[in-house]
Order: C-alpha cells, then structure tokens, then sequence
C-alpha cells in the first residue's frame, strides 16, 4: 500500500470526483450530503463535533441552541466520546435531541481497551444518550503497534464491538487515530471496521521543517494520514471522516478558514468534524459547506506544501501525545 505523493494525488483526485459526484444537495436544508462508505447512509459535509468546543457552551440552554441550530441548518451527523467531559458531552447530546434522535447518525466512541472496561463505559454512553443503539461506535484515539496489539487481543475492546454490532447496538463500528498513520494503516488492513476517523488537514503533507528539529531520540510518524492510511480506507470501501481539520487551531490564521476546509473536503471523505463554540462559527461553517466547490488539485498542492513546509513537524509532535477529553 505504500504508493508516491504523485501517485496518492492521482487516486485522490478520483476518489474525491466520484464522492462529489455522487454528493446530494438535501433539499429542505441546501446542505451537500455523501455516502458514508460501505455503511450506505448519507451524511452531511460538515459533521457536528461534540469535544472540547461543544463543551465550551458552559449553560445547557447555550448547548441545547447550538446542537439544534446545527440540525435546523442541515447537519445530521453528531460526533461525542465517552472521555468529552467525562460523559457531559453525551449527556447534553441525549437530552436535547430528543424527537430528533431518528434525523441524527449518533456517533460516540469508547476509550479502554479491555473489553469488560469499554462495556461498561458503552453502557454508560447509551444511558446518557438516552438510545438503545449508536449509528456508529468508534475505538478511540488508536495510538500505536502495542496499543493495537491490547484492542485486537482476545479479551479486547474490539471482540466486543464485533458482539455489538451483530446485536445491532452498534450498527456501524470503527477506529479513529490522530497520531501515527502507519499504525492506523495497519489496524485498517487487519480488521473488519465499517468506518475510520482520522486527522486530515493541509498542514500534514510533504516532510515539513517548521517547528523546529526533532527531540533526540523523538519517534515522529512518517508520511500523513492522507498518504498512508487513507488508501486502505477507501480500497476497503470504509467510510472516511475527517477530524483536526484546523489542526487544535494551530492553522487557524495561517491560511483562509475556507481553504482549510475546502482542502479537506476535496478529498475523499464523506465529511469534516469541526468543534464549534460559538453559533457565529456554526452559521458560517455551515455556509461554507453549502457554498463549497471542490479545490483545483494544483491549489490543494500548494496550499499543503507551503502550510507542511512550515508547521507539519510541530503538528505531528503536538498529535503524538495529544488527548481528548
């Protein structure tokens, strides 16, 4: 699987022409929707991120406004984690959707690698998501070779999310990473997930100098996301979704937020999570995914080459050891 940026352009420019291709605008909404994989749903182009930027709505009613600004103005894809906020996130998500639960594609994800431990902390997220059943349960935040090796063990948390997937409480399952692409490349090539999420931004291409010499010693991943593992995602027909789009919003600024995200969306991917703490962030967000028209190759080239050349070794070392919680 391993193949040349050349080589990577050329198929991505075909996966992200047939994905536009088959792009739907909803006509209620005016929002682009595409296909999720081989999970066959059709989701929004942006998705609703329920990190660390949701949780910045300190009051309920703050929460509860945006989640459902975000649906009214066509987003249906809503993405939380056990660990956001140690189960707030999920908690503000189940409570206000409500009658809406059957528009959404419910997303959360669950931490241990234990299997005993991840069914207790999924127990826990379908209570506060108030549903007896996710569209899709993700691994969350897969991190490396001896990572991988306690998540595929036999006693392991992805047993246990093959168990609930033919039990149908989770209907789609899948892994996210946001560190090293080769060992996401290697949990995709291994195992039968219906989805992955991984971090796709310009700023990850090329070798990229900025930010400084590696720290001795300092095990920094080769290659991006987009060059190493999203290859095996779409040879496997997974669904693909984008998150770290804005890189923590260490490129924020650095270049147009309509460019970081047209970039993302030009690839092939069903949609971009983004966190977004202020309704002023969810009106334009959303339109510019409405407004969006895919990024000439030769732009996207140059947009990544000058945005990795200066920030992609500091981004790579800061996702090393990132967390979200």
């Amino acid at each position: 699987m391993s193949i040349s940026r050349r080589e990577f352009l050329e198929t991505a420019a075909v996966g992200a022409v047939a994905a536009n291709a088959v792009a739907e605008v909803d006509a209620k909404t005016g929002m682009p929707m595409r296909v999720l994989g081989r999970t066959g749903f059709k989701v929004s182009l942006l998705g609703f991120g329920g990190g660390s930027r949701f949780l910045m709505y300190k009051e309920e009613d703050k929460a509860a406004q945006a989640l459902h600004k975000a649906l009214d103005l066509g987003i249906n894809y809503v993405d939380s984690a056990a660990t956001y906020g140690d189960g707030k996130s999920e908690e503000f998500i189940g409570k206000f959707l409500g009658q809406r639960r059957k528009d959404v594609w419910l997303v959360t994800k669950v931490g241990p690698r234990k299997g005993d431990e991840a069914m207790r902390q999924i127990e826990r997220s379908l209570k506060l998501l108030r549903t007896d059943h996710v569209n899709l349960l993700h691994i969350h935040s897969l991190l490396d070779e001896k990572d991988l090796g306690e998540i595929q063990a036999k006693d392991g948390v992805l047993n246990v999310l093959y168990k609930l997937r033919d039990q149908k409480v989770a209907r789609n399952i899948g892994i996210t990473c946001h560190g090293d692409p080769a060992v996401l490349k290697l949990a995709l090539e291994r195992h039968d997930f219906d989805s992955t999420q991984m971090a796709l931004n310009a700023a990850r291409q090329g070798q990229g100098r900025g930010g400084g010499a590696p720290k001795p010693g300092e095990p920094l991943p080769e290659g991006s996301f987009e060059t190493v593992a999203l290859p095996v995602a779409l040879k496997k027909k997974m669904g693909i979704t984008a998150m770290k789009v804005f890189a923590q919003e260490r490129i924020v600024g650095k270049a147009p937020v309509e460019k970081l995200l047209s970039y993302v969306w030009s690839l092939p991917v069903a949609a971009a999570m983004a966190g977004m703490p202020k309704l002023e962030h969810i009106e334009e967000n959303i339109r510019l995914a409405k407004a969006f028209k895919p990024m000439p190759p030769a732009e996207m080239r140059f947009l990544s080459a000058n945005l990795s050349e200066r920030y992609k070794l500091a981004i790579d070392r800061y996702f090393l050891d990132h967390v979200d919680a």
